[in-house]
Parts: structure tokens; C-alpha cells; sequence
């Protein structure tokens, strides 16, 4: 009887062991989320580039009292705010930048298209990346600009040919960041998605494609900013009134004009621009990419 009682106590404690190891390896397994304060948003994320702004602008401002430079060559920030203030009530500063950020959001779209099953391909099929992976690569490190003259002689002065020089651009990032992101996708998932079934479309779908996500992701960051930049150099050689002004021809039109306020207000839209895209749309996708993984504590 006792030795009974024994042997239950053991198993008790056995199981109770068992039940604290489980409790330790879900917690360890959990992600904790918690909400970041909005004054520690405020100071952390929004203080220090409000202030990095500031001091450009002091040191800009201060480079131009100083006169270290002629004003025709620098401007001073009012004189660039005195350009804003004339496009805005001439009611030209939108339809610039939706001339511009319409036709790049529409060719990194395309470019995502055409860009990811592509990669996905390249990445999956040896023969293919074998023949054309170092092409992509090649096409990856040419500059954008190279593209618009042949463009302009094949399509001539319209939008399909900003839309062929963006595709030229950001198809080979996307894709080089697909296949980076596959070569980094464990074997085991990819053996034990073969167990359950997962092969063929579904494997890359269900498998392939999510295992890649973080690689894919900084495929299309980077295919994003070739999409801009290729689109910047297209309409600043290719100015024509047919195609609308956007930021570029805004840029080009400035020094065609000795416009050094045009000139510099055009770069900052082209910078804002930028910036914006990134803090819109790529940082949450990140974050939540991070974040399901477990990679991001706070946020």
C-alpha cells in the first residue's frame, strides 16, 4: 500500500514537472505585445527627426546668411517656401505629385507582378537560374538611366515608355530578393511541406512564399526606390508636354529656367516622397512581419 502511494506521489510530481516545463515553453514561445505609450512614440520616434529637420534648416538658413555662396546657386528655405506657397495657389502642386507618384505606384505594381513569379522560378528552378540569375543581377546594378534613350526609340514620348523604364528597373530587384529570401528558407519547412502535401503551386504558397516573406520584403523596398529613381531620370531626359509635368520635369524646367528655388523644391517633393512611401507603407509591413515572428518585442 505504501509503495503505491509512492509511485502515485511520483507520477504527481512527474506530472507537475511536465506541466511547468510546457508552461515555460509557451512563454518562451509567446510573443509579449505591448503598446508603446504614445509620449515615449512622441519622443523616440517623432522628436529626433522633427529635430534633425530643425538643425538642416538652421544650417541652411545659416550657410545662406553668411553668404558662403552666391544666393543663385543656394537659396534660402524661404525663398523654397515661396515657390511651395505659388504652386499651391496656382493649384499645380497636387496634380505634380500625383502625376508622379500615380505613375510610379502603377509600375512598382506591375513590376511586383511581373517580378515575383519570376524570382520565384529563378529561385526554384536550377536550369533557369543557371542561365538568367546572373543576367538579373547584371540588370540589378545598371543604372536606370541607361534605359530611358532605348525606351524613348521603341515607344516614343508617352507613359508606356516610363513604364518600361520603371519595369527595367525594379523587375530585378523584386525578383533577387525573392530568390534570396527562398535560398534562406529552411530545408526541414520545405521537407515537411512535402509530408503534408504542399508541393507544386500550393508548396510555394503556402511554403515557399511565406518562409522567403522577410528576404521578399526587402525585395520590394529596394525595387520600390529603383521604381522611383527610374522614374525621376525618365521624366527629367524625357520632357515633353504630352506627358504632364511631374516631379522630374518640375526639376528639369528649374534648370532650363535658373530656378535654384524650383530646383531645390523639387528635390525636397522627391525626397518627401520617398520618405513617405517608406514610412506608409513598407515600415508596417515590416513590423508586422517582425512582429509575427517574434522579432519585435515592443511597437
Amino acid at each position: 500500500m505504501a509503495r503505491t502511494e509512492t509511485t502515485t506521489a511520483d507520477a504527481a510530481v512527474k506530472a507537475d514537472d511536465l506541466a511547468g516545463l510546457e508552461a515555460g515553453l509557451d512563454a518562451l514561445d509567446s510573443v509579449q505585445i505591448h503598446r508603446t505609450p504614445v509620449r515615449e512614440v512622441l519622443l523616440k520616434k517623432v522628436l529626433p527627426p522633427v529635430l534633425a529637420i530643425v538643425l538642416v534648416l538652421v544650417a541652411w538658413q545659416l550657410l545662406v546668411t553668411l553668404k558662403v555662396t552666391d544666393e543663385g546657386k543656394l537659396p534660402s528655405p524661404g525663398a523654397v517656401w515661396a515657390s511651395l506657397t505659388d504652386m499651391w495657389l496656382q493649384g499645380t502642386l497636387l496634380d505634380v505629385l500625383w502625376t508622379s507618384v500615380s505613375r510610379a505606384l502603377l509600375g512598382f505594381l506591375l513590376a511586383l507582378a511581373i517580378g515575383t513569379p519570376l524570382g520565384l522560378v529563378v529561385a526554384r528552378v536550377g536550369v533557369i537560374r543557371t542561365a538568367i540569375g546572373p543576367i538579373l543581377s547584371g540588370l540589378q546594378s545598371l543604372p536606370s538611366v541607361a534605359w530611358v534613350a532605348p525606351a524613348v526609340l521603341w515607344l516614343g514620348l508617352n507613359d508606356s515608355m516610363m513604364f518600361a523604364v520603371i519595369l527595367l528597373g525594379a523587375v530585378p530587384s523584386i525578383a533577387n530578393g525573392l530568390v534570396a529570401g527562398v535560398d534562406q528558407v529552411p530545408p526541414l519547412f520545405l521537407r515537411a511541406g512535402r509530408t503534408l502535401g504542399a508541393t507544386g503551386l500550393k508548396g510555394a504558397w503556402h511554403i515557399v512564399m511565406p518562409a522567403a516573406l522577410p528576404g521578399y520584403l526587402a525585395g520590394l523596398k529596394q525595387g520600390w526606390a529603383f521604381s522611383w529613381r527610374s522614374l525621376m531620370a525618365a521624366e527629367i531626359i524625357a520632357s515633353s508636354p504630352d506627358l504632364g509635368l511631374g516631379l522630374g520635369q518640375l526639376l528639369e524646367n528649374g534648370r532650363n529656367n535658373f530656378d535654384m528655388p524650383g530646383i531645390f523644391l523639387a528635390i525636397i517633393l522627391i525626397l518627401l516622397v520617398g520618405v513617405a512611401i517608406d514610412l506608409l507603407i513598407f515600415s508596417p509591413l515590416e513590423r508586422t512581419v517582425l512582429r509575427r515572428r517574434g522579432l519585435l518585442v515592443k511597437g
